[in-house]
């Protein structure tokens, strides 16, 4: 798991991951980019993340990965992210391109779904807690 201030360089992510796993005899890499679509009048996303939280889902992902013999790689943005630029990439490497198919998609409704991050829609300069597109944390008092 990865993350980084603002923007995600999509390329030279997927590059470092293609290179990490070039020797690996995977026989299926999906990528899967998300990127921040101008609507609503934003001018970018930001975002909030809870780390240790994030951390315990992923590895999580990597044991159900692994049980299939697959690798998932991921890497968000934290803070702001301008419109048609990418906050959120992901991929599945395995053998087969079936499992990869299948996990990359259960991966990323997952992570939509469950992964801790607060949104926010950046408009006029200023943060607006986007409460519809936020994780709600069972348990969390306000946050839930």
């Amino acid at each position: 798991m990865e993350l980084y201030q603002g923007s995600l360089d999509v390329k030279a992510i997927f590059g470092r991951w293609l290179d990490e796993e070039a020797t690996s005899n995977y026989g299926a890499y999906i990528p899967f980019v998300g990127t921040i679509r101008a609507e609503d009048g934003i001018e970018a996303l930001s975002f909030d993340i809870y780390e240790p939280v994030l951390q315990k889902w992923f590895e999580e992902w990597q044991e159900k990965a692994a049980a299939v013999g697959a690798v998932v790689k991921m890497a968000h943005s934290i803070g702001d992210v301008p419109v048609h630029t990418s906050s959120y990439v992901s991929a599945v490497f395995s053998p087969k391109r079936r499992v990869a198919l299948e996990l990359i998609d259960l991966f990323v409704e997952d992570f939509k779904a469950n992964a801790p991050i607060w949104k926010y829609d950046v408009k006029q300069g200023k943060r607006i807690y986007a409460a519809d597109r936020s994780t709600p944390m069972s348990g969390a008092g306000l946050l839930s």
